[in-house]
């Protein structure tokens, strides 16, 4: 019985010997490939990824820079824009001034001609009422024009139109017409010495030139 034991465990270990060792073998070389796969994916990077990662921040603070310039121009633009607006909005609102100012001149030039013609009545009434032969009647009419002309001053005034009183100035073009020239007595020369048209503003802005005479030096 010994002798058949150990022929049957010769014969098994002769037939499953190779087996064993190649399935250990095996399974040694699956052990090993697994362990160099494992510690491929524990260790270092791939070094196409670090030549990659920098490359990614290179193109990110391009663009950065981009966008700031980008920012800069729009924030720029924005700024132009609001003081062109800005500059609109004054000259309209100045222009809205003016209107209001100004939207009465022709009116006022036309009325500036009748106190003309008042201012001229009552001076002749003046003249033509003597003292040494009053007239009541041409009394009567001068204080009438008189109240008158002091009236439409008064009005005048009120809306900002004035009227210049340029004699013993000096001549200034943008106010002035000249219309004759006199000869300097005690005036300095190029000063106003008469007036024989007087001349408004309105609001500071001339509407009618006064024509005046200007005084210049006598030739002997």
């Amino acid at each position: 019985f010994c002798f058949l034991t150990r022929c049957y465990l010769s014969f098994f270990l002769l037939l499953f010997a190779p087996r064993l060792h190649f399935r250990g073998s095996s399974f040694v070389f699956s052990t090993a490939a697994q362990q160099r796969s494992t510690g491929d994916e524990c260790g270092p990077e791939d070094p196409h990824d670090e030549v990659k990662h920098p490359l990614s921040e290179r193109a990110l603070e391009h663009k950065a820079i981009k966008l700031e310039e980008q920012v800069r121009d729009l924030t720029e633009r924005y700024r132009k824009a609001l003081a062109d607006s800005e500059n609109v909005r004054r000259r309209t609102q100045k222009f809205v001034e003016d209107a209001k100012l100004f939207g009465i001149q022709s009116f006022c030039r036309d009325l500036v001609e009748v106190a003309d013609i008042v201012e001229k009545t009552a001076e002749s009434a003046a003249g033509e009422a003597e003292p040494s032969n009053p007239n009541p009647t041409l009394k009567k009419i001068y204080e009438g024009l008189s109240v008158i002309e002091a009236k439409l001053q008064s009005v005048f005034a009120k809306h900002g139109l004035q009227k210049m009183n340029p004699v013993g100035g000096k001549y200034d073009p943008y106010d002035h017409e000249i219309v004759c020239h006199v000869p300097a007595e005690g005036m300095q020369p190029g000063t106003i010495a008469l007036v024989t048209q007087d001349g408004y503003k309105l609001h500071g802005r001339t509407i009618r030139h006064a024509l005046v005479g200007v005084a210049v030096e006598s030739q002997e």
